[in-house]
């Protein structure tokens, strides 16, 4: 694994643009392709076998919870429990999900979170690398099935009907990462349609959309523990809808599943021990919120030092306790590894990087391809 500069094509932003990449430049750049990583193809076989083998690991932390009943554990309103038992055991249909590894092409990558439930930086992963290796280094290859996999995924989900794709106002990327989604769906021959999850109604009998026409499957870029707490969530539990992401994601995108994980794994080699109090870390840990984003509320402990990230959870659920192991540095940058799953199986990898050890808002995306 090799981090090396590169000059930027003349008219990136033109062409980043052109694949629906509105979003590329903030104060600085978000797509960054002054650099880029080269990765061997046994390290490309080792991220992807630890992501199917992570994969594993949360559907019998599911199991798990689901034969416990750790509702009050994952801060999840027991009212739903029968809702995500029944999505579970029907094997309702799972798009996708991003798991954030450590790794330096040494070791095993270690698990830092899994986004299973609402994941972005989709479009630039799947599409904007792509085209990108493309045209700097034709012939060459990426860990990257992720469009065609999304696709196929599509094919084989049974779903009849019209998708209604739904995102939350205000959001460019949110918005990007919508229309990419629902782009894949039409190229699998679905029927679509697009709203803002404020349009959705209840007409006394299930969930419509602007034209009064109930909605029987969605796809909705929108957290699950938003949703549960809304003033309309008492519906969600009468509604006969399929949901996309479904309702057992609430399990995997809750960091309660870290300790989970390591209490039915200890030891295991892609995972970093992590708690429900610091104690046993000995003083060197991240404590993260349970459903923290895009980095907020994370606190990096050493001894007596700590550094804490900015924001606030925007659900309160309290904090679990992982190991602290920071990314690898290359020159003054700390990528993190975002590895896809597409219908429960590796699919590729995207990249952000920061000039801190927690990825957040201002974290660069930076393509890759694979190079020996």
């Amino acid at each position: 694994m090799q981090r090396l500069s590169i000059e930027p094509r003349a008219d990136w932003q033109e062409k980043v643009e052109s694949l629906g990449m509105v979003f590329h430049t903030a104060e600085t750049p978000y797509w960054d392709e002054s650099a880029f990583y080269a990765f061997t193809m046994r390290e490309v076989l080792e991220l992807e076998a630890a992501t199917n083998e992570l994969f594993r690991l949360c559907c019998a932390a599911v199991e798990h919870v689901l034969s416990k009943e750790l509702w009050d554990a994952f801060h999840i309103p027991r009212a739903f429990a029968p809702m995500i038992r029944r999505s579970w055991e029907e094997d309702d249909v799972a798009l996708y999900g991003r798991f954030d590894l450590c790794y330096n092409g040494t070791g095993a990558p270690k698990l830092y979170e899994f986004n299973a439930d609402t994941p972005t930086s989709l479009l630039e992963a799947a599409v904007v690398q792509w085209h990108w290796l493309q045209e700097c280094f034709p012939g060459s290859d990426q860990f990257n099935s992720i469009h065609e996999r999304l696709i196929a995924h599509w094919k084989a989900s049974g779903i009849e009907g019209r998708v209604h794709f739904a995102m939350a106002r205000g959001s460019d990327e949110e918005f990007a990462t919508t229309v990419y989604l629902e782009d894949t769906a039409q190229q699998a021959g679905l029927a679509t349609d697009r709203l803002f999850v404020d349009e959705i109604g209840w007409d006394g009998r299930a969930f419509v959309d602007r034209d009064e026409t109930p909605i029987r499957t969605l796809f909705k870029l929108y957290p699950w523990e938003w949703l549960v707490r809304e003033e309309f969530a008492n519906h969600l539990l009468a509604e006969p809808w399929r949901v996309i992401e479904p309702p057992w994601k609430m399990i995997l995108s809750n960091k309660r599943l870290l300790p989970l994980l390591w209490e039915l794994f200890p030891g295991h080699r892609n995972l970093l021990p992590a708690f429900t109090t610091p104690g046993p870390l000995g003083g060197s840990y991240a404590r993260k919120p349970l459903f923290g984003r895009e980095g907020a509320g994370i606190s990096l402990v050493k001894g007596a030092n700590e550094v804490t990230t900015g924001g606030e959870p925007e659900v309160d659920g309290g904090f679990i306790y992982q190991a602290l192991q920071l990314p690898p540095l290359f020159e003054g940058h700390f990528p993190v590894i975002g590895s896809w799953i597409i219908g429960g199986e590796a699919a590729g990898m995207g990249i952000r990087e920061g000039a801190t050890p927690v990825t957040n808002q201002t974290s660069r995306f930076v393509p890759h391809r694979i190079a020996g």
